[in-house]
């Protein structure tokens, strides 16, 4: 992975005092998962430019020597190329004093707006080219982005980009601009996630990331969509305008606004609670509950005999615990609902009785490399008679008028997949699992681009 700054200020080789890294040496450093390289493939009066290499050992992290935690469960995965968390270690590891904005020679540089422009290279799109604008954009700087196409994608969503960022600033800014940013870019982290971590953030969020207007993102995918820590995060950076939360029931994500018009939120719960009905199933499994709106529905029915809701977020745990009013009188009985904190791409025997197993529009939101560890424990290990996906008919965003083209339904959406590409995946697990699946429609059919959801039912 590649990461460069450079900048036309006169003499432009003061930038190796500013990053206090001389322009004709390489400099080295061993991490504990790989190596790192500085060097300076430009160094003239007109134009400077230090490069950032960072090599990484793909087989050291998965036998342990700087593992991710969580993600590194296969030999073949994109952490030895990605930009990621690996990359802003490196970067503070090189670059450490001058992300501080100290420098001994050039102090008043350090402190002045300079031209810079910056390249990172492959940089993860995890909510794809609308995030990265709504991440760099408000800090001043313009975003040139070009996808690159990943070999063997079955799908038009590209994951990857060449990030070119280019304005006027203060290098230290910049550096931690993209110390931070990288990693929400990546929707990942590499270590374990404490409350140090809030420190950092902080730190390096020192005077713009409080006034940055997706600060409760940043905070949340920095810190590895740990709510609490999040929370806390938003909490120091802005303690006057912590206000009480939004009561579950009001709360609306971007999809479904952008779905309101046609009531496609109701109309989706509504098939699929009819499609459990009618597959005779009594023990059912959420996964992917989010708020547990759909766990409100099916708790109503006097035919489900038990219900498991599993999210990676504890947060929206929280929130279905208080929509289902868990515990509270008038709430279910004990053991009716029990509600798991966990991931889809692990084991997870707590929900293994369930006969049904439902993904309401959780799919898109996994990245499409991570889909077979996730069908695998779904289909081949928990293998419930019934398994029930919904997901966007990419098809018909052309029919939104205030959706741009080629742009998901929601900033944390992967990919979103056409009919073809729905119909083809789910021939797969019939072929690997030995499910039969049926396709149907959610939401007004178009002639052309068909409905807004398409739900598969498959049984065993």
């Amino acid at each position: 992975m590649f990461l460069s700054v450079a900048t036309t200020h006169r003499p432009a080789t003061d930038l190796g005092f500013l990053l206090h890294k001389h322009p004709e040496r390489l400099h080295a450093a061993d991490l504990s998962f790989g190596k790192a390289w500085l060097f300076y493939p430009e160094a003239s009066d007109a134009r400077c430019e230090a490069a950032l290499l960072l090599d990484v050992d793909p087989i050291g992290l998965v036998r342990g020597k700087g593992q991710a935690e969580g993600l590194l469960d296969q030999y073949v995965n994109d952490r030895p190329y990605a930009a990621s968390s690996f990359l802003s270690v490196a970067l503070n590891k090189m670059l450490r004093t001058a992300m501080t904005g100290i420098s001994k020679e050039r102090q008043q540089l350090a402190d002045s707006d300079l031209p810079l422009e910056a390249v990172v290279a492959p940089l993860p799109m995890c909510g794809g080219e609308a995030l990265v604008r709504q991440l760099f954009e408000p800090l001043g700087w313009t975003v040139e982005l070009t996808p690159i196409e990943a070999v063997g994608s079955s799908s038009a969503a590209l994951r990857y980009g060449h990030l070119k960022l280019s304005g006027h600033g203060r290098l230290s800014h910049l550096l931690n601009h993209l110390y931070v940013l990288i990693p929400v870019m990546d929707d990942a982290k590499h270590y374990w996630v404490g409350d140090d971590e809030v420190d950092k953030l902080l730190s390096k969020g020192a005077g713009w990331l409080e006034n940055h207007p997706a600060k409760e993102l940043i905070a949340r995918r920095y810190l590895r969509n740990r709510s609490v820590l999040a929370r806390a995060a938003l909490a120091r950076l802005v303690p006057e305008t912590t206000t009480a939360e939004t009561p579950a029931e009001t709360r609306s994500t971007p999809e479904e606004a952008l779905e309101a018009p046609v009531r496609l939120h109701e109309r989706r719960l509504d098939a699929v609670v009819e499609a459990i009905r009618a597959s005779g199933g009594k023990v059912v499994a959420d996964l992917g509950c989010g708020e547990g709106k759909l766990l409100d529905r099916l708790v109503r029915e006097r035919w489900v005999q038990k219900l498991f809701g599993l999210d990676p977020a504890v947060r929206e745990l929280e929130w279905a615990a208080r929509r289902l009013r868990l515990n509270e009188a008038g709430g279910p009985p004990e053991g009716r609902v029990t509600l798991l904190h966990g991931s889809l791409t692990y084991r997870d025997s707590r929900w293994a009785e369930a006969d049904v197993a439902v993904m309401v529009e959780v799919i898109e939101h996994l990245d499409e490399d991570r889909l077979p560890l996730v069908e695998r424990i779904v289909f081949g290990e928990a293998a419930p008679k019934t398994v029930i996906v919904t997901t966007p008919n990419a098809d018909h965003n052309a029919l939104f008028s205030n959706l741009a083209a080629g742009a998901f339904r929601h900033p944390d959406h992967r990919f979103e997949w056409s009919r073809a590409e729905f119909q083809a995946w789910t021939a797969g697990i019939g072929e690997r699992y030995g499910y039969a699946a049926e396709i149907r429609s959610i939401g007004d059919e178009h002639t052309s681009f068909g409905a807004p959801t398409q739900m598969a039912v498959f049984t065993r």
